[in-house]
């Protein structure tokens, strides 16, 4: 197991990030693993799911987004977060990943769909529990979302509670929801994952997704629930998997310097 590092980045808007890193020795494939809203890079379920990436011998990057964790900035709840994910992929390369793969769970499944949607850098795009339009109000857990981002009362309680700063802006500029740009991802690989028992999302957010890009690979999950929380062990090597399928092994693995 890689030893765990705490690092920097710096955005393209001038916003300081905090991220955990599982550098990997040489070229090979990383992974940028992105969490969901009110999360962390040190979130139990986000810690367990990078260190069973980061156990097979992948380079694992889990950045802080805005407004989250350690990070400096405001959330704007997955619009400015494409730049956040840029910082990470950036490093990951500079560090001499050959392929980098992106990891994401509900707002950070949508910040990945978003971000390589509107041409980032990606060798193959992994979306869990994404919405796929805006604005849902269908879900009790979703109503109690956007009283959290659209009252004074709301992001206050997200502050102290969840350590969660939010921009009290909202958004100036609606920005392209998933479904708007995942059509744009291929020929990257996309596996879009959704639990049947998601409560926050129901079934047609995924169903928009597919529509929007009929080349993606969807698996819909009997059971699952919402996020990361729900995303389980064996889940995660399934999607490892996929991604070894869809990922052209990195020179190095020909060498055989990994398995």
């Amino acid at each position: 197991m890689p030893h765990l590092q705490t690092i920097a980045l710096a955005t393209r808007d001038g916003v300081r990030l905090s991220a955990s890193y599982w550098p990997a020795p040489g070229q090979g494939l990383g992974y940028v693993v992105a969490h969901g809203f009110t999360g962390s890079s040190r979130a139990p379920a986000v810690r367990r799911i990078c260190r069973q990436l980061a156990g097979a011998g992948a380079a694992v990057l889990a950045p802080d987004f805005r407004g989250h964790g350690r990070s400096g900035g405001l959330s704007t709840v997955g619009a400015l977060e494409v730049h956040d994910l840029e910082a990470a992929v950036a490093r990951l390369r500079a560090d001499g990943q050959e392929q980098v793969v992106l990891l994401g769970w509900s707002m950070g499944g949508s910040v990945v769909l978003r971000y390589a949607g509107l041409g980032g850098d990606a060798d193959a795009v992994v979306s869990v529990s994404s919405p796929g339009a805006w604005f849902e109000r269908g879900t009790r857990s979703m109503r109690v979302v956007h009283w959290v981002c659209e009252t004074r009362s709301g992001r206050l309680v997200c502050r102290l509670v969840r350590r969660t700063r939010l921009s009290p802006d909202g958004w100036v500029d609606v920005p392209e929801s998933p479904a708007d740009v995942a059509g744009r991802i291929a020929p990257t690989p996309l596996l879009i994952v959704h639990g049947d028992a998601d409560q926050y999302f129901p079934a047609r957010h995924v169903d928009l997704l597919a529509a929007a890009a009929p080349n993606a690979t969807v698996w819909i999950e009997p059971g699952m629930g919402h996020a990361e929380t729900a995303t389980t062990p064996a889940l995660v090597e399934r999607i490892a998997a996929w991604v070894r399928d869809v990922v052209p092994a990195p020179s190095v693995w020909d060498d055989g310097v990994r398995d």
